[in-house]
């Protein structure tokens, strides 16, 4: 966001220290009254010296103070003391050489011998030239926090969209992460049922075409089945280990889950009734996913699902167990994400996820959350 410069922002530097230098020739030419040659000859270099004030600003200060002692002018010197109040930052040296232009505006050109009345009332002007150049340093400290200031203010703004910048990629990461889980628990679940069943249709149909056409819907299924590894691997590496809070299935689905499977599955044991709909869910993606390897790797086994809790109540959890398969496993695509998927929404909720095979063939997965983590 930026904000209209004022008018005087807008001129061009050569054209302002043209302007500068003119202002402090006529401030010179009305002191000039009675002057002497050496008075001239010092105001010339004061005067023309503004013009590199910019790029030297202690130097050019320096040069007015014998011009400010030998005439009474004050433009030059005050120009010069600004420009330096507005680009240093040692506030020592800016009280310096606030003294140092008090002094030669005070002290009388040329220097003798003054009376005590004289002496007085040059300490009086001291004082009153010390605080009237008080003015220029404060105006250019002033402009310089101002400029501070802006640029602060830029820097602000950019961290701020910035973080907005971090904060829309953080949800498409966490949308993109969802999207992957939901299209691995949902749709390859589905679609791998399609193509087991279609492959006993064909291992079991005897008319050619009847055969033909379950054969196409494997091919088909398992081609689907490779898009969408492909799909929830690019998602997932764009994606980030967001918690997802949105619930969809929940322990009253679990029940149609087993009957629907597709293999002979027991369900057995129960949770708490306090568990929580995020937990429910993580629970129902448990064992959507074991029974879907079930159906994939290990054709013919039967499975156990069993809920538990522990004792004392402070954790609970589901164990999927199947028996060795019968026949061969047919030949279909993973996404390879299923288990780390598993292993990700039990992290989200503290518990731990473990699978391995069992000593008499079979597989067994086991997901324990611990219930102070029950969401």
């Amino acid at each position: 966001m930026t904000t209209p410069a004022a008018w005087w922002a807008r001129i061009p530097d050569p054209v302002l220290d043209l302007v500068v230098v003119a202002i402090a020739v006529v401030d010179v030419l009305l002191s000039l009254e009675d002057s002497d040659r050496l008075s001239q000859v010092m105001a010339a270099p004061a005067c023309a010296a503004l013009l590199l004030r910019r790029r030297f600003p202690l130097p050019v200060f320096l040069l007015t103070l014998p011009a400010s002692l030998m005439l009474d002018i004050v433009f030059a010197p005050f120009a010069a003391l600004f420009t330096l109040a507005e680009r240093s930052r040692d506030r020592r040296l800016l009280v310096i050489c606030a003294v140092l232009f008090a002094v030669a505006s005070a002290a009388p050109w040329p220097l003798n011998d003054l009376s005590a009345h004289e002496r007085a009332w040059t300490l009086v002007y001291f004082f009153y030239t010390l605080a009237t150049a008080a003015a220029p340093v404060l105006l250019g400290q002033l402009v310089q926090a101002r400029r501070d200031l802006a640029r602060r203010l830029v820097e602000i703004e950019e961290a701020r969209e910035h973080e907005r910048l971090l904060h829309s990629q953080a949800v498409l990461a966490h949308e993109r992460a969802q999207l992957a889980r939901e299209m691995h628990d949902v749709v390859s679940h589905q679609v791998s049922l399609i193509a087991v069943q279609a492959g006993a249709l064909q291992v079991a149909a005897t008319d050619p075409d009847f055969k033909e056409g379950a054969r196409t819907i494997r091919s088909l299924s398992v081609d689907t089945l490779d898009e969408l590894r492909h799909m929830v691997t690019l998602l997932r590496a764009s994606g980030g280990r967001a918690s997802e809070l949105t619930p969809q299935p929940t322990l009253a689905d679990l029940h149609k889950l087993v009957t629907t499977s597709g293999i002979d599955t027991e369900l057995t044991g129960e949770l708490p009734p306090e568990v929580g709909t995020t937990a429910q869910r993580t629970v129902y993606r448990t064992v959507q996913e074991a029974l879907t390897n079930v159906r994939k790797h290990a054709p013919g086994a039967r499975a156990t699902v069993r809920l538990w809790s522990t004792e004392d109540r402070s954790a609970f959890g589901v164990t999927i167990a199947n028996t060795p398969p019968t026949r061969p496993a047919l030949p279909l695509p993973g996404s390879r994400q299923g288990l780390i998927g598993l292993r990700e929404r039990a992290e989200l909720l503290g518990g731990t996820f473990q699978s391995g095979p069992t000593p008499d063939g079979g597989y067994e997965v086991t997901l324990r959350i611990p219930a102070h983590r029950n969401a």
